[in-house]
């Protein structure tokens, strides 16, 4: 499903000193921070300056593939796409990718959930959010309903 699947949104991120250990690649506790920085412009470009809360999303499940390691060097690039949407929660896909050579390093699969604050349970997935999903990643819903989840 990779192989076809369009990131449409993609962000530099750039390697803290703080992220690379002793051995001169980035620990893997960073790629999350990462991820979670690249999550947060997603929301953003997908929904706008939107109150968050009204809509709270939560993170259910998150998930990392550690492919190759990433040095203080690279150039990294995260690439976010939604590739599951369903009724209360939708699945993230995040790559870290190795600018200059192309290189995937890690994949990261985040189950987001909608959630009431209020009553502390979950909740569907608003259908203005879920259009404004389907129509920044170029699919429609039932697409993104039937997508198999990696």
């Amino acid at each position: 499903m990779t192989d076809d699947l369009i990131f449409r949104h993609q962000l530099p991120v750039q390697i803290r000193f703080s992220d690379v250990d002793q051995y001169g690649h980035m620990n893997n506790s960073s790629y999350f921070s990462l991820y979670d920085l690249a999550k947060t412009a997603y929301m953003h470009d997908v929904f706008g300056n939107e109150n968050w809360n009204k809509l709270g999303i939560v993170v259910a499940n998150i998930n990392a593939d550690f492919l190759a390691p990433v040095f203080f060097s690279d150039k990294l690039m995260i690439e976010t796409a939604v590739i599951h949407l369903g009724h209360k929660s939708f699945t993230l896909l995040q790559r870290a990718v190795n600018q200059t050579s192309g290189v995937l390093k890690c994949q990261c699969r985040t189950v987001m959930v909608g959630y009431d604050v209020a009553t502390k349970e979950p909740v569907e997935i608003p259908l203005d959010y879920k259009q404004a999903i389907c129509q920044y990643e170029g699919k429609t819903l039932e697409e993104l309903s039937e997508s198999v989840i990696l």
